[in-house]
């Protein structure tokens, strides 16, 4: 149960965050590695187990993996937890019903989440990535934790243990004649099961695959492209060439 109210929260807060209307820090620029399968996979496992607890992905299936490089064996021995065939959406383990009633409401669907936040400088996939990364422990909150990238965050920090828990440092600066607190970094309070750069590391991953996740075809769009735009340039100076010969003894 505890479980699943975290992943709970975590996906909401994604979501919440995602149309908050400003404020907090400047993003931090995602690691864009959409051609990584090994970023891919692992950002995969990551959104199995921590997010489709409660959140459903109903737009992408399970044998769709098998374009980051994973076949069926290894779907179903990792990744398949909901369902028993690969050919089934990615649907949250949680009953719809159930979590109306203990939430209020149906958890939200994370398919196109890493392209429903864009501004501030940058994309969605930096929101994901500067906010989860950002929380930070704030026992006045009910939550015990707090946000810099989404200020007064109604959800706790669902993957404290991996990262620890820790306190932003600031420094008292004049700005416009008033003292201005400004954030200089990270204080940790308790470690995590994770190094900071494998917390980073495992954050990007799976940001990595919902960006993905938004767009599976993006990386076969953007290679035929290239060779769209590659034949369309030989085209042209054909073209050019067989215009000029047409032409030559035109006075």
């Amino acid at each position: 149960m505890k479980k699943i109210f975290l992943t709970f929260a975590l996906a909401l807060g994604l979501v919440g965050a995602a149309h908050s209307a400003g404020g907090g820090i400047a993003w931090d620029k995602a690691p864009n590695k959409i051609n990584d399968l090994a970023s891919l996979q692992n950002g995969a496992k990551v959104f199995v187990n921590y997010c489709l607890n409660c959140h459903s992905a109903a737009f992408m299936r399970y044998n769709r993996l098998q374009d980051i490089g994973l076949t069926d064996q290894q779907i179903k021995d990792n990744l398949l937890f909901t369902t028993e065939k690969v050919g089934e959406t990615m649907k949250a383990a949680i009953d719809p019903r159930q979590a109306k009633d203990w939430f209020g409401a149906n958890p939200p669907d994370l398919t196109v989440i890493a392209r429903s936040r864009a501004g501030g400088g940058g994309s969605g996939a930096d929101y994901l990535y500067t906010y989860l990364r950002t929380y930070y422990a704030d026992d006045t909150k009910a939550t015990g934790w707090n946000n810099l990238a989404f200020p007064n965050v109604g959800m706790p920090h669902v993957l404290w243990e991996l990262q620890g828990k820790r306190v932003p440092v600031y420094e008292t600066v004049q700005s416009h004649g008033h003292d201005a607190q400004v954030f200089k970094g990270w204080q940790q309070v308790t470690p995590g099961t994770m190094t900071p750069a494998q917390y980073d590391q495992t954050i990007a991953d799976l940001v990595n695959y919902l960006q993905w996740m938004g767009e599976p075809a993006q990386n076969t769009r953007v290679r035929v492209g290239v060779w769209v735009l590659l034949f369309l340039s030989i085209l042209t100076l054909f073209t050019w060439r067989l215009n000029v010969a047409f032409w030559k003894d035109v006075r």
